[in-house]
């Protein structure tokens, strides 16, 4: 019959040893978790190797024990535990009691005391013991049925000790040790020894006597005059420091097996909830009951699977479904196909609870089979007057159903958006994962059932996430802001944005002639033909044939990034010729071939955008992503000459905010030479340079003005001396005296800069002016680099994310300005802080008088808000 077992875990030693070994891990929130995550992670691998049958885990407890009483300095001079260490324990001690892991403790006595007395009495019991602690003291209690296992090596490694192991590796018995140790101390817990005995001479004397009481009884037979005199003058101490090193066995404390091997089963919910706020979703994977059922098994067993609903395939039962709302929300999923070609877009099925009876509408056949009656319901169904829709990712149905001639109404709370808003960090909000994190709640199905079960948790995620939003002050974000931005979105992606194919037929011609005549200046140069794109073939040729001093080297040989390459600009022609193909070949591929691919049937672009991907507040924009085109470079700009109206009655329409981040800046810091630079100054980087190189501002040069803009939009990142002088080419303390001076004439800005770190260091998260929250962990970090940007993050999410609210609402309102008085006029992109619409001439002065009304008067700042609008036949012309 196979042997029952006990799993000891040693809580403080294995805490300490994780901190230490793992690297520094914090969740969104700046909550610690490296220390958490190797206990963890080490748990579940002793569990799944041992197989345990009873599992407890010991720890020290703050008051003194009997060796604090008899030894004042017992363990003096260890390090006060760090704080990032300290609010881990609480952690730990909450995941063991929801995995129903007893915890043993007891004034008086230290964790190794209590894991020996239980040792014992499993031994006494006929119970195999494995005791793991990253403590060698532990290695006293081996035995033959008592396993020691030390944490070697971080948590990754071990060794495994018995009472053979022990005899045969370190020459003495598990009880000898003990005697090792008090001839040697331990600096650790400060036991004082034998001065002048180290391990080495502690072993020797062991295995030769057998124990300190035999040493000190035969002391004469003892070789080395200086060792003999050490040992007789510190003999007591010797025996003390024996005793110090002493685990006691005996703890007057009943130990009930049965109790430890517990009952209970896991608090799955709570482990799964856990785990999520943890940001451990790997690790649930691996947690496994005590007897070896997996946590999915139980997991699988909650999921919903079995809801009724009902399937409406024809117009006769689409018209008998009972839509009496009675004022009562309409919680509802679209399934939308999923494609990033817009033409292609279409409303596969709507899953809808009416009445506490699920359906599952089949629109795409409906569609099909009717579409004039389908179209008739819908608009019914969800125009109706006083309805309120709860969705989760809402904006792919206000497309589909535009495309369908129906105006959904605004959702009245998405619960995708919400979730992004009270932690914008994560790496997405799925139903799946918000099921399972935010609610604790395991999610499975596929096909109908998947939506079925996303229905039927959206009540508990609406009021989950409502009362969040609720708590961290965010309705105006999220109802005046976010969620109508959705809808404004949706209408600006079907709009689209035409494009000139001749245009770029033979921009890409022209590009693709000069990138030949690159590739074959690039081989004169060499004198010899390569691959220019790939980095080892280019760094043979430039640090090997052309013996061009290299840089930087990598594990696959020369670094050719863009630093190095700048860096050696004025060495060889090579240089310069390489990084210009470069940069139109990147042109030539993402925005020639590139846009050539998704170019629609009718003859637009509809980029998508998400609400739910930067940690900013940014939108981003994907499939193609039209926000990052290279404007720096003549070529780049000449890009936007593709994008044109939509027809010859209409021109293009650029808004765009004038330095709208400086302008938060000097609202969010109050500081009023800052304010009076806006409210008096034509040119605030004219007028900072004034300020900050101290001449008149009829006397500031091009070059002083330049270099005041750098300050301006630098300080605004946060930047330091170093990254401003190589910016403009100066010296570190030229740059430390142009930050000092401009700190000095808008001290306030200095006052903010300082006040948004420590409000970060404390709090973990930066709000913007409408309570936009942005968590940074970073800045609680031990390590100097990561706490650098951290910091730097703290000055700018503010500022970055306050200027994305504003160009958000301009967007709502814009939108709803041309919807109100009927215009044919639209919206068509958004690039960070610039409006672009597709505006027909014959509405030209009231649409330009109407976006720049509403993107100046978005907010009352302290600051004017300006809004430079320019027209022209494409992007190029208009920007």
């Amino acid at each position: 019959m196979n042997k029952k077992k006990l799993l000891i875990l040693d809580g403080n030693s294995l805490l300490y040893r994780a901190f230490y070994a793992i690297p520094e891990l914090t969740t969104s929130e700046g909550i610690h978790t490296n220390a958490v995550y190797g206990f963890t992670s080490m748990l579940l691998r002793m569990i799944d190797e041992i197989k345990p049958d009873y599992i407890v885990t010991a720890f020290d407890r703050a008051a003194p024990t009997f060796r604090h009483i008899e030894y004042g300095d017992y363990k003096a001079g260890r390090k006060k535990t760090p704080d990032e260490l300290a609010m881990q324990f609480p952690i730990v001690r909450e995941l063991l009691t929801k995995l129903a892991i007893n915890i043993f403790e007891l004034d008086g006595y230290e964790a190794d005391d209590l894991i020996g007395t239980l040792s014992v009495v499993a031994e006494n019991n006929d119970i195999d013991s494995y005791i793991v602690t990253g403590d060698r003291d532990a290695l006293q209690l081996a035995t033959d049925n008592v396993k020691v296992i030390i944490n070697k090596k971080g948590m990754s490694e071990k060794e495994i000790y018995d009472r053979e192991r022990m005899v045969t590796e370190l020459g003495v018995t598990p009880k000898q040790f003990i005697d090792v140790k008090g001839l040697m101390g331990d600096k650790s817990d400060n036991i004082p020894g034998v001065p002048g005995i180290g391990e080495k001479t502690a072993y020797k004397l062991i295995k030769e006597y057998g124990s300190i009481e035999n040493l000190l009884n035969n002391i004469e037979s003892v070789s080395g005059k200086k060792l003999k005199e050490s040992l007789m003058e510190y003999s007591e101490q010797a025996i003390f420091s024996k005793k110090l090193a002493t685990i006691i066995t005996n703890v007057p404390v009943d130990i009930d097996l049965e109790a430890i091997k517990s009952k209970e089963e896991f608090d799955v919910k709570g482990i799964r909830e856990l785990f999520y706020k943890l940001q451990f979703k790997s690790l649930l994977e691996k947690v496994e009951k005590i007897g070896g059922t997996p946590i999915e098994e139980k997991t699988k067993n909650e999921a919903i699977t079995n809801i009724e609903y009902v399937e409406v395939n024809s117009i006769s039962e689409l018209k008998n479904i009972d839509m009496t709302l009675n004022n009562k929300l309409l919680y509802v999923l679209f399934n939308v196909e999923e494609t990033n070609v817009f033409s292609k877009l279409s409303l596969k099925k709507i899953y809808a609870n009416y009445n506490n009876k699920n359906y599952v509408i089949n629109t795409e056949k409906l569609l099909n089979d009717s579409q004039e009656s389908t179209v008739k319901w819908l608009k019914m169904a969800f125009q109706a007057e006083g309805i309120k829709l709860v969705s989760h990712g809402i904006k792919y149905a206000y497309s589909s159903f535009l495309k369908l001639g129906i105006d959904l109404p605004l959702v009245e709370f998405d619960v995708e958006i919400a979730a992004y808003l009270v932690d914008s960090a994560k790496a997405e909000y799925s139903l799946k994962t918000l099921v399972e994190e935010n609610l604790g709640e395991s999610f499975q199905g596929e096909g109908d059932n998947l939506y079925i079960n996303g229905l039927s948790f959206l009540p508990k995620l609406y009021e989950a996430e409502k009362s969040r939003i609720e708590a961290l002050n965010m309705e105006t974000l999220l109802y005046n802001v976010e969620q109508p931005l959705t809808k404004a979105i949706a209408l600006m992606e079907t709009e689209g944005f035409n494009i000139d194919k001749n245009m770029l037929q033979s921009l890409g011609e022209k590009f693709k002639e000069e990138i030949d005549t690159l590739t074959k200046d690039i081989y004169g140069l060499a004198e010899e033909s390569f691959n220019i794109n790939s980095p080892k073939q280019l760094g043979k040729i430039l640090f090997e044939k052309l013996d061009l001093p290299a840089m930087k080297k990598t594990k696959t040989g020369y670094s050719t990034n863009a630093e190095v390459l700048e860096a050696l600009k004025e060495k060889h022609p090579i240089i310069e010729k390489i990084l210009y193909y470069r940069q139109i070949t990147k042109l030539y591929s993402t925005y020639i071939e590139g846009l050539k691919a998704v170019i629609d049937i009718d003859g637009r672009i509809h980029s998508n955008f998400t609400q739910t991907v930067t940690t900013t507040g940014r939108l981003s924009s994907t499939e193609p992503n039209l926000q990052n085109i290279p404007i720096k470079y003549e070529n780049g700009r000449a890009i936007r000459k593709v994008f044109i109206p939509h027809n010859k009655d209409c021109v293009i329409l650029s808004a765009d905010y004038s330095q709208i981040e400086l302008r938060v800046l000097a609202h969010i810091s109050g500081d009023e030479n800052l304010i009076d630079a806006f409210k008096h100054s034509s040119d605030i980087h004219t007028k900072t340079a004034s300020e900050v190189f101290g001449v008149p501002v009829e006397e500031v040069t091009k070059t002083m003005r330049s270099n005041a803009k750098a300050v301006n939009f630098g300080i605004v990142y946060g930047i330091g001396d170093f990254s401003l002088a190589q910016d403009l080419g100066i010296t570190k303390a030229q740059a430390k005296e142009y930050i000092d001076t401009y700190l000095k004439r808008y001290p306030k800005v200095k006052d903010y800069m300082d006040k948004v770190v420590v409000d970060a260091e404390e709090t973990s998260y930066v709000t913007t002016i409408l309570n936009r929250r942005r968590f940074i962990p970073e800045v609680k970090s031990n390590n100097k680099i990561v706490k650098a940007l951290g910091k730097r993050l703290a000055m700018n999410a503010p500022i970055q994310g306050s200027a994305a609210d504003i160009i958000k609402i301009a967007m709502v309102n814009v939108n709803n300005r041309l919807k109100e008085k009927t215009m044919k006029s639209k919206l068509i992109l958004q690039v960070h802080d610039e409006l672009i619409l597709n505006v027909y001439k014959d509405e030209l002065e009231e649409v330009s008088y109407l976006v720049k009304s509403e993107m100046e008067n978005v907010l009352s700042l302290s600051v004017p808000l300006e809004a430079d609008v320019s027209v022209g036949e494409n992007w190029y012309e208009a920007k």
